[in-house]
């Protein structure tokens, strides 16, 4: 949890105003950031009507110091001076308790008077009893109402109960009646005070005069009986104040157990306090030194912060003091000398304090984050501010059950849906599983394009069409059973190369946790230098290696949050920044070609691959291909936005650098490493291992096993795996199988033989790059592998010089990460797209993706067809 979140949840509400600004304090440390960097920014003088700079250009870390100390200092001030307040007011409450305690103490448990309502007889009385049992209705209903509500109720019993004097009200405490109150308020304290204080006899003397004798015979039992009662029950041990059971010993006891428990509450929430506030002094000392590269943490922690007041060692000791005499004033008020047991009584009234004060603001504070932060107009910040609006409808449709909004998505389903049903009941193709199948693939493929429905539900649907339909046949070409059928779509979508993608998550997630890819790229970012194509290149290099481990979903996300220093840096309207954000993207997509792991598409095409690919093959390919295509991207985005220009057309900009991490490796982050290139290795010589492991997706498992059980990874990691996306490559699997297994397959390899016939391989590959290129611009990635990989492999295992699948294949995988002209081409480009600055403007458009993304993809789908086609064939693919 951040820690202006922290505070938020651990702060005295209303003390809200009075803690270190943390907030203001880190927007000052961002903005000292940019004063260094020599972003300049005036100041103006409207007394001299001058403007100036705040602080010269390259301002060294003794500038930003002389900035920020009396911003320190300020706020240092504020919390000593609220500090003094409250420590006095709390050493008056618990001298004022002691001395009452004391006085009561010798005033002893008969010192108060005894009221009783004499108009009205002991049948009433008893009627009372009844009314106010503990296990009446009303009383358990008093237990069930919210905290604000049982203490209003209390305020206005306590003060219909305080004692008056003509009025003649009264106050009837009994054992019977008494129920335990942690309200602490003001009132209720002051109304048990007047219904405690020994001088409030007088107020009912001149009724006594004229009380009649069988009345005054009444109050004399009264009180035999408490007498009778008290020394019943201490026999063993002397009366006081404390242990008797009379009426007024118990109303005493009550009071000051609520007295002392209000002011314990108030010493807690105190060094609480003092507490929060030095973390904060640290904290945000911690995030200047790393902002400004300034050593000012230790200096200003240990010879400013820890001689204030607050933080010196006696003004702890004196407050722990005081706390410790609260519990024992307890014990001896309220638990007869257990010590033990009122620790424990106090604590548990501190967290229904906790509870109920700062009930709202914890309500608010979690919601917000379960909401994803955002706020009514639907903003959710996601690296930048993502703007999700409601749906407009097309046209609003009136049926019996109410008007309808029909939007584009319903529009789209029920379009599918017709032609789902058309295709059902029109032979198309020969053979009727067969056109069953083609039915479920066209009615897929117009889900999954349009995305009327989630992508990984239309997966999930396929499996259930295949069984309903009978779409599956038997050796035999028999339809099978729905039981038999079940159980073979079932075993296949389960396969290898589902493990294997939930063994790249593992690795992924294990990577992320242990911070070991946030270190290893920061290192490599902090030999780029100051030079803006320097470092874009960098950026580029490293967002394309993460992507190669982390996938390509999580690596974007990382080196987005990594620029936000320079990008703070930057002057106003800098072309580099849009250049960088298109660069990371661009790159991220290329990544998700050069590592089987790297994006679902990749594995797709290895478990369609017969044999499978082995990760050394795919290196070999991949690798020059990726490092080529990123060079080239590079000098693309290099011509297009010139980045080293300044955006007054005056000389050239200098990047921040960016500086390595000082920490050394810990043992959980060698043993995650150690593992990782482990499994990497068994992976590159899978097939001269194959007759002891069976297949990469049992590799698999050994990272699962090695970060699970040791403890690296938990259950709620497991748990935040994109599951949607296993989803959707099971469901592609099934489709595969259904196409083979209904014969559909067999029928479009005759159209695809007579359409291929006396065509050579290579004009093949370059139809096939386009088609793939295209479909893959505007579908996500890896639905347009799952659609189009077995028709390259159809394709390859009809071509007339022999089977060319496995070739086709590889080039397709390859390809669909290529597509990346659009805003919506692949996660990458999604979440580059919703980047702002710090006023809320995005800092691409889709003038940009445009402009650079489609060049980009071209570029990579060229180097593919090319150099990736003779690499290929120069390892042996399909020879």
């Amino acid at each position: 949890m951040k820690f202006s979140s922290s505070l938020k949840f651990n702060a005295v509400a209303e003390w809200w105003d009075e803690y270190i600004a943390y907030e203001a304090l880190k927007k000052h440390v961002y903005q000292l950031e940019k004063q260094k960097a020599g972003l300049q920014e005036s100041f103006h003088d409207l007394e001299a009507n001058e403007r100036t700079s705040l602080i010269g250009t390259g301002a060294d870390a003794a500038s930003t110091d002389a900035l920020f100390i009396p911003l320190l200092d300020r706020e240092l001030k504020k919390v000593c001076l609220f500090y003094e307040t409250e420590e006095q007011r709390l050493s008056d409450e618990v001298s004022t308790l002691q001395q009452e305690i004391e006085q009561h103490e010798q005033n002893g448990p008969y010192a108060g008077p005894h009221f009783l309502d004499h108009d009205e007889d002991p049948d009433d009385e008893d009627e009372e009893d009844d009314d106010f049992d503990l296990h009446s209705p009303v009383r358990s209903g008093e237990r069930n109402q919210s905290p604000t509500r049982r203490r209003r109720r209390h305020s206005r019993s306590a003060s219909s109960a305080g004692v008056g004097g003509p009025s003649g009200s009264k106050l009837k405490f009994d054992a019977k009646r008494r129920y335990s109150m942690s309200s602490d308020e003001h009132d209720d304290l002051e109304a048990s005070n007047m219904s405690l204080d020994p001088h409030t006899e007088h107020h009912g003397a001149g009724r006594g005069a004229s009380k009649s004798p069988l009345v005054r015979a009444k109050s004399l039992a009264s009180r035999l009986k408490d007498s009778i009662i008290s020394t019943g029950s201490t026999s063993s041990q002397p009366e006081t104040i404390w242990n008797a059971r009379n009426n007024y010993a118990q109303d005493t006891q009550l009071l000051f157990k609520r007295k002392i428990t209000r002011t314990y509450v108030l010493a807690t929430s105190l060094r609480s306090y003092v507490e929060l506030n030095y973390a904060g002094f640290r904290k945000i000392l911690k995030k200047y030194d790393k902002v400004t590269d300034s050593n000012l943490q230790d200096r200003y922690l240990h010879d400013v912060v820890e001689q204030a007041a607050p933080f010196q060692q006696a003004a702890k000791d004196r407050l722990n003091s005081k706390i410790s005499l609260l519990v024992e004033l307890y014990a001896r008020c309220v638990t007869h000398g257990d010590t033990v047991e009122a620790r424990r009584q106090l604590k548990l009234h501190q967290r229904e304090h906790i509870a109920w004060e700062r009930d709202t603001v914890w309500r608010q504070m979690i919601s917000q984050a379960r909401r994803g932060a955002s706020d009514e107009s639907g903003m959710i910040a996601m690296g930048g501010s993502l703007i999700i609006e409601p749906e407009r409808g097309l046209l609003n449709v009136q049926t019996p059950v109410g008007r309808v909004k029909l939007t584009a998505k319903m529009l789209y389903a029920l379009i599918g849906l017709v032609v789902f049903l058309v295709l059902l009941n029109v032979q198309i193709v020969d053979g009727a599983e067969a056109n069953k199948c083609l039915a479920i693939l066209v009615f897929a493929t117009i889900l999954w394009a349009t995305e009327a429905i989630p992508l990984f539900v239309t997966s999930t649907m396929i499996p259930l069409l295949l069984v309903v339909l009978r779409v599956i046949r038997s050796p035999e070409g028999d339809p099978l059973p729905p039981p038999a059928a079940t159980k073979h779509v079932f075993s296949v979508m389960f396969s290898p190369t589902i493990m294997l993608l939930i063994g790249g998550f593992t690795i992924a997630s294990a990577l992320s946790k242990t911070a070991i890819d946030r270190v290893l790229i920061t290192k490599v970012l902090s030999l780029a230098g100051t030079r803006p194509s320097t470092v874009l290149l960098a950026f580029m290099g490293v967002a394309c290696f993460a992507s190669m481990w982390i996938s390509n979903v999580a690596a974007p996300t990382l080196c987005f949050t990594l620029i936000q220093p320079i990008l703070r840096t930057l002057p106003p309207r800098s072309s580099f920044a849009p250049c960088l954000i298109i660069g990371i993207a661009l790159a991220a997509n290329i990544g998700g070609q050069s590592s089987p792991i790297s994006s679902p598409q990749n594995l797709i095409a290895i478990g369609a691959m017969d044999p499978p690919l082995d990760w050394g093959s795919w290196f070999a390919v991949s690798l020059p291909v990726s490092a080529l295509s990123i060079v080239l991207i590079w000098l693309l985005l290099l011509v297009s936005y010139r980045p080293a220009r300044s955006p007054d057309g005056e000389g050239e900009i200098e990047v921040k650098p960016v500086r390595a991490p000082k920490e050394r490796f810990t043992a959980k982050q060698w043993w995650v490493t150690f593992i990782c290139l482990l499994t990497i290795a068994l992976w590159c010589v899978a097939h001269s291992i194959q007759d002891v492991v069976g297949d990469m997706g049992v590799i698999a498992i050994l990272p699962i096993v090695a970060f699970f059980s040791t403890g690296v990874l938990k259950k709620d990691d497991f748990e935040q795996f994109l599951w949607t996306v296993v989803f959707i490559a099971m469901g592609g699997i099934a489709l595969g199988n259904g196409v083979t297994n209904s014969g559909l397959l067999e029928v479009l390899g005759d159209g695809i033989r007579h359409a291929i016939s006396g065509l050579e391989l290579y004009p093949v590959v370059l139809l096939l790059s386009v088609i793939v290129l295209v479909i893959s611009t505007f579908i996500s990635h890896t639905i347009a592998s799952v659609l189009l990989v077995p028709i390259a492999k159809e394709v390859g295992a009809n071509m007339p010089g022999g089977d060319r699948s496995n070739l086709l294949i590889f080039i397709t995988g390859l390809i669909c990460s290529t597509g990346m002209g659009m805003p919506v081409s692949g996660f990458p480009n999604q979440t580059a797209a919703t980047q702002e600055d710090e006023m809320g403007q995005l800092y691409l458009s889709n003038v940009d993706f445009l402009k650079n993304g489609v060049p980009a993809s071209i570029i990579a789908t060229f180097i593919v067809a090319t150099v990736g086609y003779l690499l290929m064939r120069a390892i042996g693919v399909n020879d």
